[in-house]
């Protein structure tokens, strides 16, 4: 017997039952959160991956930016949920509670021409640790703005080192360079493969929707951004 769906209802020979729908399963959601001193770049990484290209205008990050994206692997549909908070403190207080919340995995960011935002990264390991987000979860090191090679601060090995004592693999990339995205890929991509493996937690529509009231954003002065 053959039936054919149609609007308002399944259409079919008189009394025949109608044919149950079947519900398309629920992708498993990870929250990636990336942090990092402000000015490292990392709204410019998450946009790359998502995007596919660099942000034609930079802006400064108040409070959470929020960024999603849909992958395939190993033909299981799963979402990708980029966390990117402001670096300056004074964003981030109220913001904190949300931030770390059901977190499965943390991309640390630094500059590598900017050996501040390498020193601080202890300080950052820290804080996810008062948060619960220490080595029992994925986490990954990023060197960013490897376009601008004459001016690094922060050379390779010494990366390396700090990334060896926190057992995290390091990625040296740029979010400006179009010719490194496909390696900016691989950093968010490697993450969700090691995921896959594990079972997360659903997070709701409701988690996201009421936290866009905090994605706002506030204009930097028009200085060229090396990201």
């Amino acid at each position: 017997m053959s039936f054919r769906g149609g609007e308002g209802g399944t259409s079919g020979s008189p009394g025949a039952a109608p044919v149950a729908s079947r519900a398309p399963p629920r992708s498993r959601i990870f929250k990636i959160i990336v942090i990092g001193d402000s000015g490292v770049g990392k709204t410019c990484l998450t946009y790359r991956f998502c995007a596919g290209k660099f942000p034609d205008k930079t802006e400064a990050t108040i409070g959470v930016d929020f960024r999603e994206k849909t992958v395939e692997i190993d033909g299981e549909t799963i979402k990708i949920q980029l966390w990117d908070t402001a670096g300056q403190e004074r964003f981030r207080k109220s913001m904190v509670q949300h931030y770390y919340r059901n977190v499965h995995a943390v991309v640390f960011v630094y500059d590598i021409t900017n050996p501040v935002s390498f020193q601080s990264l202890p300080a950052w390991i820290e804080e996810c640790k008062h948060h619960s987000l220490g080595g029992e979860i994925p986490r990954i090191l990023v060197g960013n703005k490897c376009d601008l090679i004459d001016a690094t601060k922060v050379n390779t090995d010494q990366a390396q080192k700090f990334a060896d004592t926190q057992n995290m693999p390091l990625f040296e990339t740029s979010a400006k360079n179009p010719n490194d995205s496909d390696h900016v890929e691989a950093i968010f991509m490697t993450l969700a493969h090691k995921l896959k493996n594990h079972k997360p937690m659903m997070l709701s529509r409701l988690q996201v929707d009421q936290f866009k009231v905090d994605l706002k954003s506030e204009p930097k002065p028009d200085v060229e951004c090396y990201c």
